[in-house]
């Protein structure tokens, strides 16, 4: 566990929660129901994690 980075998996969580609620709200507004909402939101939460993950392993190959 030599320099671990604790940082990233908590920044991965908190981002992935900021967006899931974002597209909660943004969806409602658009006049949808709770649980369309909700499974948008769901959906969106896991690509942006996807994404995320992505860009922090593919910057620490690059060390």
């Amino acid at each position: 566990m030599k320099r671990y980075n604790y940082l990233s998996p908590i920044l991965l969580i908190v981002v992935a929660l900021i967006v899931r609620g974002l597209v909660t709200n943004v969806c409602m507004l658009f006049g949808l129901s709770q649980e369309v909402s909700s499974n948008i939101a769901m959906l969106a939460m896991i690509i942006v994690a996807l994404i995320m993950f992505n860009r922090m392993t593919k910057a620490r190959r690059s060390k």
